[in-house]
């Protein structure tokens, strides 16, 4: 009895004020990198039209940024358990303001693509850290409450950015879109200084583990840089096939770089905790299938359907109600049902609206379907976060953190750019493919099977009895430490 009162205290806990400052600065840090990231994409046209080129010229604005993000993850979850929670993040929060200033002011196309990639480094401090910062705050059914409603408007900046995106390239500047990205960073930033405790993890070794940062960076970098430039270079070319042999043979270095070194870069017992593996690798298919909604969506609307940026990113405003009402509640829905399940449920749900998408041609009957299949991505996005981050102790939250977020982005970066080989397969011409709406409908239909398919996985794990949350009852955990 004892047990069941404490339970339905914790769900019936509300947060003080300076609880909801600290979950209010890490949502706005997530926030501002997503809002950041989508509306670039429909804003591409507009700065290739400034800078007299094409917008292919400038995939490297995309991929370098991704590559600096994918890369250096797990390296800014270590540094955070080492130094600080709080002071990394306000490190990248610095960095992505300043090179938002640099992007925005840019006289030229190699200009814009070094600072994109540089920007990359800073929102690899910021995405992370802010996850971690969440869990660390709380303990408990609260604490999936907190990830989640970061997770919400993580949801809310990826469908919120082709909106503002195509306003700004409609009616005012690319340029300003960079710039706002500075009083967003201030905020969340003086709301970090103010109600953020630090927090890391004393247990650590100082010092980096050089040998294994160099080639876990350079293998995710040549895998990505193969992956990225397969098409262009053929994928069974030597080139695309030595760099992303280099990058593997890398990373199993790294590996073995890891279990010798005396303050490693990573603890491997994440890779050998079952549960937690499992349910990333359902997420990373979840995102696999909220990137290909989020790009392919975008060209359909645009490109097939005749919407301009901005009536395209009104449409996608569906997509964001439904995601970031989908993370917020998974929160409290989570403290009643078991999160595997809803992770399943929601991919499950997601991968039948995608279907009923590629069917639907109102554009009225379009909007409610993409609210559904926002729900569906949303749960699959937010309970990844909230179940990993129970299945491993507070001191590894940053480092278990970055390791699942790089897999959502590796995956979500290598989905979209095989989907986009097979879209330009499928319309049977690269220049007419974007614009190619049967195409584009076969593409999605293949993002459902993912993600009808990814549901099975954590199903099974739900089946076997294994439970989300910490084995042991919430304690002082040794070498953890919070200050003010």
């Amino acid at each position: 009895m004892s047990g069941q009162t404490d339970d339905a205290s914790e769900r019936s806990a509300g947060y003080s004020g300076r609880e909801r400052a600290l979950i209010a600065a890490a949502s706005l840090s997530m926030l501002l990198v997503q809002l950041d990231w989508f509306a670039l994409n429909l804003m591409l046209p507009v700065i290739a039209r400034d800078f007299g080129t094409t917008s292919t010229n400038l995939q490297w604005l995309v991929s370098g940024y991704m590559l600096s993000l994918g890369a250096l993850m797990v390296i800014a979850g270590r540094l955070a358990d080492q130094h600080g929670r709080r002071r990394l993040i306000l490190v990248g929060l610095t960095v992505f303001a300043a090179l938002s200033v640099f992007c925005g002011a840019a006289q030229n196309a190699a200009w814009l693509v070094a600072g994109r990639g540089v920007q990359g480094v800073g929102a690899a401090m910021i995405f992370p850290l802010a996850v971690a910062i969440a869990a660390a705050g709380f303990a408990g059914r609260r604490q999936a409450r907190a990830v989640c409603t970061v997770l919400a408007f993580s949801a809310v900046g990826t469908a919120l950015g082709p909106f503002v995106g195509g306003a700004f390239a409609e009616h005012v500047s690319w340029r300003a879109a960079f710039f706002l990205n500075v009083p967003l960073c201030a905020v969340a930033g003086a709301l970090m200084l103010r109600y953020v405790p630090e927090s890391r993890d004393d247990s650590a070794r100082r010092g980096l583990d050089v040998p294994g940062a160099l080639t876990v960076a350079l293998g995710l970098v040549c895998v990505m840089l193969g992956v990225d430039q397969g098409h262009g270079w053929g994928w069974f070319s030597p080139a695309t096939l030595t760099v992303i042999a280099g990058g593997l043979v890398l990373l199993c270095a790294f590996l073995l770089v890891e279990r010798r070194a005396a303050s490693p870069l990573m603890d491997l017992s994440l890779l050998r905790n079952v549960p937690f593996a499992v349910v990333t690798a359902a997420g990373s298919l979840s995102n696999v299938v909220y990137c290909l909604v989020a790009v392919f969506s975008a060209l359909y609307l645009q490109q097939a359907r005749g919407l301009s940026p901005l009536e395209a990113g009104l449409v996608f405003l569906a997509l964001s109600c439904g995601a970031g009402g989908a993370s917020y509640w998974s929160g409290r829905l989570a403290q009643r049902w078991r999160a595997e399940v809803l992770m399943a449920l929601g991919m499950l749900v997601s991968g039948a609206a995608l279907v009923g998408l590629t069917f639907a041609k109102a554009l009225w009957l379009y909007s409610l379907v993409f609210v559904v299949v926002g729900v569906g991505v949303g749960l699959g996005w937010a309970l990844t976060n909230v179940a990993t981050q129970s299945y491993v102790p507070p001191r590894q939250s940053a480092i278990a953190s970055g390791v699942v977020l790089t897999s959502l982005v590796l995956a979500g970066a290598v989905g979209v750019t095989l989907a986009a080989t097979v879209l330009e397969t499928a319309s049977g011409s690269a220049a007419t493919a974007a614009s190619d709406a049967g195409a584009i409908d076969a593409v999605l239909r293949g993002a459902a099977a993912l993600g009808l398919l990814g549901a099975a996985a954590p199903a099974i794990l739900a089946a076997t009895g294994r439970r989300t949350g910490r084995p042991a009852p919430v304690e002082p955990v040794a070498g953890e430490r919070t200050a003010p």
